[in-house]
């Protein structure tokens, strides 16, 4: 694939292009978005995303197509558990929900920004040590793992990384507008905006770790990886206030991307394999009767493991939903969670006992 200085030039720019369109138009004056802004905005990267790859495939061949199609997934699937996560930093910092647009589109470009950088490294590595597939490969596998099984349920915005940021800056207790410091008796003091920010960007740092090595497996192209982690991150805050509610009901998602990474891990180490160097595997010559996963394998496979995870999530979901209902109905009591951690019994099901009790 050629891609000119002038097309890197261009792309950049153009970037850069939307994201000051973005904040002029839409984040300059704190206010939450309506469904419909966000429904007609996310509709609109997203087919730009189809559209850009189209492109691609018309211009440089469908095999550059195909992966650059089954990047854009893997990467969009990784920035909404990127969302999820940002969900819970907004909440652990009790954002107002009118300054929550200006958090997101400084914590995306934070994303992009450093994503370009892994992308530069991830590049020059693959162009000069082809055995950084091995290294890859393994990395993808035991990030798969510990999404799988980890925990996902801790707050950055308790964390030790946060903790050290509070002892360090002088902060204050509540917020001042979407200012990032204030000024109090003389001296300058941090707000949490700038708090939340920063918990952000700690976040994007992590998730870039997974997000590179993972579309790399699947294309060997850096503008390639470029676009399709542009045009994921593209339209992301929009999204977050459409399917905000929608989030907590994606409860196989972790599921889902673990097996993502981890059939991306295995393909890498295939490829690794295929192209060999090391010297202590089969004296430095490449295994060249392991298989290469062919690109449009790959395009499937990723799709298929989204629609299955989401379908998965929203069919658990709504059985549990369900099966409270029905508790209810028959008047027991379900058990919830306070805000403090401590249980307690549903209101509905209270009054539904005590109605029983009066008519005996």
């Amino acid at each position: 694939m050629q891609v000119t200085p002038m097309i890197w030039l261009i792309t950049i720019a153009v970037t850069i292009l939307f994201f000051v369109y973005e904040f002029f138009a839409h984040v300059r004056k704190p206010h939450e978005p309506s469904i419909a802004e966000s429904a007609r905005w996310s509709a609109f990267y997203i087919g730009l995303a189809l559209l850009f790859g189209v492109g691609i495939g018309t211009v440089s061949g469908w095999t550059f197509g195909g992966e650059y199609f089954a990047g854009y997934l893997t990467e969009k699937a990784l920035s909404i558990d990127n969302l999820f996560v940002f969900l819970i930093v907004i909440a652990g910092f009790a954002v107002p929900k009118k300054y929550q647009q200006k958090v997101l589109m400084i914590g995306i470009i934070i994303a992009l920004v450093l994503r370009g950088g892994f992308i530069a490294i991830g590049a020059a590595l693959i162009e000069n040590f082809s055995w950084v597939f091995y290294l890859f490969g393994a990395l993808l596998l035991i990030l798969a793992y510990k999404q799988a099984f980890g925990s996902h349920e801790s707050n950055p915005a308790e964390g030790k990384f946060m903790t050290l940021v509070r002892r360090v800056l002088p902060v204050t207790n509540e917020y001042h507008q979407d200012k990032l410091t204030v000024v109090k008796g003389g001296k300058r003091f941090v707000t949490p905006m700038l708090l939340t920010i920063i918990a952000i960007g700690f976040v994007d740092l992590i998730f870039a770790v997974d997000s590179i090595p993972a579309i790399y497996g699947l294309t060997n192209e850096a503008y390639i990886v470029f676009t399709a982690n542009a045009f994921a991150l593209m339209g992301l805050r929009q999204l977050f206030f459409l399917i905000g509610g929608l989030l907590e009901r994606l409860v196989y998602l972790a599921q889902g991307l673990a097996v993502i990474l981890g059939f991306i891990g295995v393909k890498l180490v295939f490829h690794a394999l295929h192209v060999n160097e090391l010297p202590f595997i089969n004296g430095g010559e490449p295994l060249l009767w392991v298989p290469e996963i062919p690109i449009w394998f790959s395009l499937l496979f990723i799709a298929a493991t989204i629609v299955v995870a989401t379908a998965a999530s929203l069919l658990k979901t709504r059985g549990d939903e369900n099966k409270d209902d029905r508790s209810l109905v028959q008047g027991e009591p379900v058990i919830t969670a306070d805000p403090e951690g401590r249980d307690e019994e549903s209101e509905i099901g209270e009054k539904t006992m005590s109605t029983a009790d009066m008519s005996k």
